[in-house]
């Protein structure tokens, strides 16, 4: 049989197969970057947790992105970490302001921490439910106050959070409201403190010392060190 006039339709196939073939460089770095993977060769992708983690926090109902893996420095780096917008209370979303990378699990902290402890909490005290939580920020490469030990900051473990908002518009911060606020304000951040021991492995409020008089620092690591 002449099998001539059937090569060039056979060479057609094979070009035409090629088009289907993935390219490593392919698509766009946030199309690479919500798929959990970094592209190229010699670049990892997400690990089995970190997508469990990711899976969990969507389930959750939070609202994030991605956020590509970094280092900066010796001890200054994170992996599997996200960009919070919003969270999800009992009856309606909470906003988080000021939130930078953070790794999967501390946000799978503060989420469960924010219904549970802190929107359930401002219902109980105050009458009103969680609209807004207003934090310092998240990732950065810094030291522990005072010492040469990388803070939990630095591996985007750490959360620090000034106040919070309430639907009905009060402002409760932990500056003016931790020993100034009225019983119930009082009441109601102690109560937040108290449940974000639960959650994290350290939380330091105003009675640790005087550079956390407005803040509470919340942190994925520590073995549960409470103050």
């Amino acid at each position: 049989m002449d099998m001539r006039p059937a090569l060039p339709l056979l060479a057609a196939l094979i070009l035409g197969g090629c088009q289907i073939l993935p390219d490593s460089k392919g698509g766009s770095d946030a199309d690479r970057e919500r798929s959990g993977s970094r592209g190229a060769a010699g670049q990892s992708f997400a690990s089995s947790e970190e997508r469990r983690c990711i899976s969990d926090l969507a389930a959750d109902g939070a609202q994030f992105t991605r956020t590509a893996n970094r280092t900066d420095a010796p001890g200054c780096s994170y992996t599997g970490a996200v960009s919070l917008s919003a969270l999800s209370g009992d009856r309606s979303g909470i906003s988080v302001s000021n939130l930078g990378a953070l790794k999967c699990s501390a946000a799978r902290g503060l989420s469960g921490w924010a219904r549970f402890g802190i929107d359930r909490a401002a219902r109980d005290y105050l009458g009103s439910g969680l609209a807004r939580i207003e934090t310092m920020g998240s990732y950065s490469c810094r030291n522990v106050a005072g010492t040469s030990r990388r803070s939990g900051h630095a591996r985007a473990e750490a959360i620090d959070i000034g106040a919070f908002v309430l639907e009905d518009g009060r402002r409760i911060s932990v500056l003016s409201d931790w020993n100034g606020g009225t019983r119930a304000e009082r009441q109601f951040l102690r109560r937040v403190h108290e449940s974000a021991c639960k959650r994290f492995g350290t939380v330091l409020g105003p009675d640790y010392n005087a550079a956390h008089r407005d803040h509470f620092h919340v942190e994925t690591g520590g073995g549960g060190f409470c103050r």
